[in-house]
């Protein structure tokens, strides 16, 4: 202040200027050591506060690690997400405020949510899910993020949730597995699930577009999707149940398209079921199975000749996987069957089993890579799918070609990031 003596003006002046250096060496120390292995890594000063309009930057990344670690859980003692790791990423978005604020990696907590909160009245969030592998060489790989995160924006976007660039939300993404990399399991068969969600956080219960979004990331250890063997799945086909419609979100991840599924889901169970084969339609179509996207592999009724085929996007219907996308490529590179995406009714699958014609039809998915149906509980009656009779070998390679890529078998592939 004026009335000040210039000495104390000077010390106050230095202190400030102190501080301010220590704060942005502990960020640059923090940053570093969570990323030594990455020469895109970047050490960045900007305050938390900063905004970017279109997106948030990982290049104003900050990160604040945990003072607590928390013990790793034996690979053995490992269950589908109820285990989380040390650290979260955060990044918050306001209209208001003209933008995104600088994203954040800080330790797990719980959010402070108001309970007028608007994605805990209408479903405005999304979410997506992908995993991390330690391979046979002990490096952390990433399947195919980028692709993620390009469906996060499509999903965000359907839900009027900020908008972002999926390559800033995917190198945020690497960071924080670098950080937590001492989280992915050392194990052939278990890896690190990665849940990136957005929900609108504006405390408002009026029907309308987000004006605030929050965009997090949290992960955790999970075990083998089949811990004593390679188990087919018999499915409940209910018509009377509808998971998606065309003009729908049935195309896009969001919470809204699952939680209406539990009840369904029990209903299979109660019947002897372990999932849904989701119909459409007076014709009966055959759109996915569970969560997951389905698959036939039959000969064709006009040549014979072996056909793999998935219904298609083009309906709305169905959410584009990315293990889908994923197989389709595969096959198609392997160039041994006709490969189709086109509907498939009740009608057809009947018929094909009845006169021999169906191989293998089963589920994929990120958490499973593959599921073999072997059986379908449809108007009263059980009928036997032939997958696992006829050994599943379309199954089994799909599912050992995209582990072996995940874990590093099959080295240097371009869907699998290797991050630490």
């Amino acid at each position: 202040q004026a009335g000040q003596p210039a000495v104390m003006r000077s010390s106050i002046r230095n202190i400030l200027s102190l501080n301010t250096t220590k704060l942005s060496i502990r960020r640059c120390l923090a940053t570093t050591d969570a990323s030594a292995a990455s020469s895109s890594s970047s050490c960045s000063t900007s305050s938390p506060s900063a905004v970017a309009a279109g997106s948030f930057r990982f290049a104003d990344l900050s990160i604040e690690r945990t003072e607590q670690p928390k013990p790793k859980p034996p690979n053995d003692s490992l269950v589908f997400g109820s285990q989380f790791s040390d650290h979260m990423l955060l990044a918050r978005h306001s209209k208001s405020a003209a933008g995104w604020m600088a994203p954040r990696i800080q330790p797990l907590q719980s959010l402070p949510l108001h309970p007028a909160s608007k994605c805990l009245h209408y479903a405005l969030e999304c979410f997506e899910g992908l995993k991390a592998f330690r391979g046979v060489d002990g490096r952390v790989r990433l399947f195919r993020p980028m692709e993620n995160c390009k469906r996060m924006l499509r999903s965000a976007e359907r839900s009027t949730l900020a908008s972002f660039d999926p390559a800033e939300l995917h190198r945020c993404l690497r960071e924080l597995i670098r950080l937590d990399a001492d989280w992915v399991p050392d194990s052939r068969d278990c890896s690190l699930y990665i849940r990136p969600t957005m929900i609108a956080a504006e405390p408002r219960i009026s029907v309308g577009p987000a004006e605030e979004t929050l965009l997090y990331v949290i992960t955790g250890p999970v075990g083998p999707y089949y811990p004593t063997g390679f188990k087919p799945v018999t499915l409940l086909a209910d018509p009377t149940y509808c998971r998606a419609w065309p003009g729908g979100v049935g195309n896009n991840k969001m919470g809204a398209n699952y939680g209406p599924t539990c009840y369904v889901q029990l209903q299979a169970a109660a019947q002897g079921c372990q999932q849904v084969l989701w119909l459409y339609g007076p014709e009966h179509r055959l759109t996915e199975v569970g969560t997951m996207n389905l698959f036939i592999f039959w000969r064709s009724k006009d040549t014979g000749k072996p056909q793999l085929v998935t219904p298609p996007l083009n309906s709305g219907l169905i959410l584009p996987g990315i293990v889908r996308d994923s197989l389709l490529r595969l096959a198609r590179e392997w160039n041994e069957w006709e490969v189709l995406e086109r509907d498939i009714t009740m009608g057809e699958l009947i018929e094909a089993i009845d006169s021999g014609r169906l191989m293998e039809m089963f589920g994929s998915g990120t958490a499973c890579i593959v599921s073999p149906v072997s059986g379908i509980k449809y108007d009263g009656k059980v009928i036997q799918v032939p997958t696992m009779s006829q050994g599943a070998p379309v199954t089994m390679r799909f599912f050992k070609t995209l582990t072996d890529i995940q874990y590093g078998r099959i080295k240097d592939h371009p869907w699998a990031e290797i991050v630490a």
